[in-house]
C-alpha cells in the first residue's frame, strides 16, 4: 500500500500542472496494477485503498478535461484503468453506500457524457469503442447500474443518433453484458427491460443496416432465452412486431433467428383484453378526428395559398433587386474613387515633370532631395501623431483603471469604518419600570471613571475640602432623588395593584339578578369625596335624561358652582346618603 501513498503524495504536489498530474496518475496506476496482478487478494485490497484515498475519484474528474485538451490516448488509458479498478473492488463498510450509490453512478454518467460528446465526431470511433468496452466491464460487475444507463439522458442521445456505428456499438454492448452475466436481466425491473426492448425494436423499425438488424435480433433472442414467459407480455405491447420482422428483415441472412423470434411472439396469441380493444377503438376515433381536422384546415388554406405565394415571391424579388441595386451603387462609387485617385496621381506626376523640366540640370538633384526630406518629415509627423494618440489612450485607460480601483478601495474602507463605529457605539440602557438604582458593580465602575477623569483633568481653583463637600452634597441629592423615584414607583405599583384588584372584582361580579346589597357595597369607593362626585354625576345624568328636548341643548345654563359646592358639603356631612 506504500505505492498508493506515494501516488497520492505526487498528486497533491501543487507544482505539477493538471496535464502532468494525469500522466503521473496513468503511469502510477499502470505500474501498481501490473505489479500485483497475479495476487487476487492483494489486488482487491489495492483497489479498495485506491478508492479510499480518493485516487479513483481524481481519475473520474480528470476524464473530461483530458478529452477537451485533445489528448485521446491519455483519455482512453485513464478510462480503461478506472473501469478495471472498479471491477472486483470491495469497499469498506463505512464507505460502501457512497461507493455504490454515488461513485459508481458518477463514473457511468461521466462515460456516457463523453460518449455523447463524441457522437458527432467520426474521427473518434476508436475512443467511442473504448468507452463502450469500459461500460461493458462496469455493467458486467455491477448489475445495479443497468437501470441508470437505460434512463440516462446521454444514452437517449446516443439512441437517437443517425450513425450506424454508434447504434451497432450500443447494441453489442448489451449483447456482451447479457452474455457475460446471465443473471443480469432477472435482477432488473420491468421498466428497465421495457427500455431495453424499446431500443432493440426501435432499431429494427428505423434502421435499414443489415448488421444493426442482426444485432437487434440477437439481443431480442438473448432476452427471450433468459427471461422466457416474463418477456411475452412486454413484447405484446409492440403491436405488429412479428409482421414487421417478416416483412422488412426476411432474406437478410438470419432467417433462422427471425423464425425463432416470430414463433416466440406468436406462441400464445391469446385474446385481447377489453381494455386493449377500447384503447384501439379510442385511438382510431382520435386519428379519424385528427385527419378530418387536418383535411378541413388544408382545404380552407388553399384559397390563400396562391396569394401568399405571390406575395412572398414579390417580397423576395424586391429584396433581391434592392440588394443588387445597393451592390451596384457601391461598386460604382468604388470605381469612381479609384478613377479620381488615378487622375490625381497622374496630374501630380505631370506637374512634377513640368517643374523638373523648368529647373536647370544642376538643381534637379537638390530638388529631389528636398522632396524626399519633406516626405520623410510628413511620414514622421504622422507616425509621431499615431504613437502619441496610442500612448495617450493607454495612459487614459490606466488612469481610469486606477480611479476605479481607488473608488472601490475607498468604498470598502468606508464600509469597514462604519461597521467599526457601529460596534463601538454603546447599547442604550433598558427603559423599564421598577429599576432599583445602580448596582454595586456599576457604582464602582462609574466611580473609577470619575476618578480617572479627575486625574486626567485636575482643577486648579477648587480645594480638596471643597471637592469633598461637593461630593457629599451630590451624594445626598442623589440619594434623595433615588428615594423620590422609589416612592413614585411604589405609588405606581400600588395603583396598578388596586386597578388589577378592581378589574378582578368586576370580572368576577355576579349578575344583577342575583346581586345582594353586600355585593353592591363592595364596589363603593372608601373615599367620601369620590363617592359624592360619583353620586352627583349619576344624578346629573339621570336628570339630563328626564329633561325635555328643548332643555337638553348646550344653551341651557348649568347650575351655579356654589350650589354644587353646597350639595357636596351635604353629601360629606350625611356620609354619602344625600339625594337632594
Amino acid at each position: 500500500m506504500e505505492d498508493v501513498m506515494k501516488l497520492r503524495m505526487k498528486l497533491d504536489d501543487e507544482q505539477l500542472s493538471s496535464e502532468q498530474k494525469v500522466h503521473v496518475l496513468i503511469r502510477g496506476l499502470d505500474d501498481t496494477l501490473n505489479a500485483w496482478r497475479a495476487d487476487g487478494y492483494v489486488m482487491t485490497r489495492l483497489k479498495t485503498e485506491l478508492y479510499e484515498q480518493g485516487i479513483l475519484t481524481h481519475c473520474v474528474h480528470s476524464l473530461y478535461p483530458t478529452m477537451q485538451r485533445g489528448d485521446w490516448r491519455a483519455t482512453v488509458t485513464l478510462m480503461q484503468l478506472t473501469s478495471s479498478c472498479c471491477m472486483g473492488l470491495e469497499p469498506l463498510s463505512e464507505s460502501a453506500d457512497s461507493f455504490y450509490h454515488v461513485f459508481l453512478p458518477s463514473v457511468v454518467d461521466t462515460l456516457l457524457s463523453l460518449a455523447a460528446h463524441l457522437d458527432k465526431r467520426a474521427e473518434c470511433v476508436s475512443v467511442f469503442r473504448c468507452i463502450m468496452d469500459s461500460l461493458h466491464w462496469l455493467l458486467s460487475s455491477h448489475d445495479t447500474l443497468c437501470s441508470q444507463v437505460l434512463s440516462s439522458a446521454h444514452y437517449k442521445q446516443l439512441q437517437n443518433s443517425d450513425d450506424v456505428t454508434v447504434s451497432l456499438l450500443c447494441l453489442r454492448l448489451w449483447i456482451n453484458v447479457i452474455t457475460a452475466n446471465r443473471k443480469l436481466l432477472s435482477a432488473q425491473s420491468d421498466q428497465s427491460i421495457l427500455l431495453l426492448l424499446n431500443e432493440a425494436v426501435g432499431q429494427l423499425a428505423l434502421s435499414e443496416d443489415k448488421e444493426v438488424g442482426g444485432a437487434s435480433l440477437r439481443l431480442l433472442l438473448l432476452m427471450t432465452n433468459q427471461l422466457g414467459p416474463r418477456l411475452r407480455p412486454l413484447l405484446l405491447t409492440f403491436r405488429g412486431l412479428d409482421s414487421l420482422l417478416d416483412k422488412d428483415w426476411r432474406g437478410q441472412g438470419f432467417d433462422q433467428d427471425l423464425d425463432q423470434l416470430i414463433g416466440f411472439i406468436q406462441s400464445e396469441p391469446g385474446v385481447r383484453s377489453q381494455s386493449l380493444d377500447s384503447r384501439v377503438q379510442a385511438a382510431c376515433v382520435i386519428q379519424a378526428f385528427w385527419r378530418s381536422y387536418q383535411t378541413r384546415r388544408r382545404i380552407k388554406g388553399l384559397n390563400k395559398a396562391v396569394s401568399s405565394l405571390q406575395r412572398r415571391y414579390r417580397n423576395v424579388r424586391l429584396h433581391r433587386q434592392q440588394q443588387e441595386e445597393a451592390q451596384r451603387c457601391e461598386e460604382e462609387l468604388r470605381y469612381q474613387e479609384c478613377v479620381r485617385r488615378q487622375q490625381e496621381r497622374r496630374q501630380f506626376h505631370m506637374k512634377k515633370r513640368d517643374l523638373l523640366q523648368l529647373l536647370p540640370p544642376d538643381q534637379v538633384q537638390s530638388y529631389l532631395q528636398q522632396c524626399e526630406i519633406r516626405a520623410a518629415l510628413i511620414i514622421q509627423s504622422c507616425w509621431r501623431g499615431v504613437r502619441a494618440r496610442r500612448q495617450y489612450s493607454v495612459a487614459l485607460k490606466e488612469a481610469r483603471r486606477r480611479e476605479v480601483a481607488a473608488r472601490t478601495l475607498q468604498r470598502a474602507v468606508r464600509r469597514f469604518l462604519q461597521k467599526c463605529q457601529a460596534v463601538k457605539v454603546p447599547p442604550l440602557p433598558p427603559l423599564w419600570i421598577g429599576q432599583e438604582g445602580l448596582t454595586d458593580s456599576r457604582r464602582a465602575e462609574l466611580r473609577q471613571q470619575v476618578d480617572e477623569y479627575i486625574i486626567k483633568h485636575p482643577s486648579s481653583c477648587v480645594s480638596m475640602e471643597e471637592c469633598v463637600r461637593l461630593h457629599d452634597k451630590v451624594q445626598k441629592l442623589l440619594m434623595e432623588l433615588q428615594r423620590e423615584r422609589r416612592g413614585d414607583e411604589q405609588r405606581v405599583e400600588q395603583l396598578l395593584a388596586h386597578t388589577h384588584t378592581q378589574l378582578d372584582k368586576l370580572r368576577d361580579a355576579p349578575p344583577l339578578s342575583v346581586a345582594t346589597a353586600t355585593d353592591a357595597e363592595s364596589f363603593l369607593s372608601p373615599s367620601v369625596s369620590i363617592s359624592a362626585v360619583a353620586r352627583q354625576a349619576h344624578k346629573a345624568a339621570l336628570l339630563a335624561n328626564q329633561l325635555p328636548w328643548w332643555r337638553s341643548g348646550d344653551w341651557v345654563e348649568q347650575p351655579h358652582d356654589s350650589a354644587h359646592r353646597q350639595e357636596l358639603e351635604l353629601e360629606v356631612d350625611f356620609g354619602g346618603l344625600y339625594v337632594g
